[in-house]
């Protein structure tokens, strides 16, 4: 039997390669709301961290969110999201 491929996303945060499974969806959907999918099946447009918030604040400082979605993102919804990395964190 072939081997199954295991799809490879990057970190925004971090920039390291690891299996999609390992890794936390952030979302833009058509309204431009942004939130963590742990899913990873939500519609919209994807970006991909690590489940540690160490690499969100990375990706933040970076700037790789805003690049990843084409938009300014407000402060808010940084605060949102490491609430919600937080709760995934426990």
């Amino acid at each position: 039997m072939a081997n199954k491929k295991i799809p490879m996303r990057q970190c925004m945060g971090c920039g390291e390669k690891k299996p999609k499974k390992e890794l936390i969806r952030v979302v833009k959907d058509n309204e431009e709301n942004i939130f963590l999918d742990d899913t990873g099946k939500k519609n919209g447009r994807g970006a991909y961290i690590c489940k540690k918030s160490s690499c969100l604040k990375q990706s933040i400082k970076k700037g790789g969110l805003e690049k990843s979605f084409s938009m300014k993102i407000p402060s808010e919804i940084y605060e949102a999201l490491e609430k919600e990395m937080e709760a995934f964190e426990k």
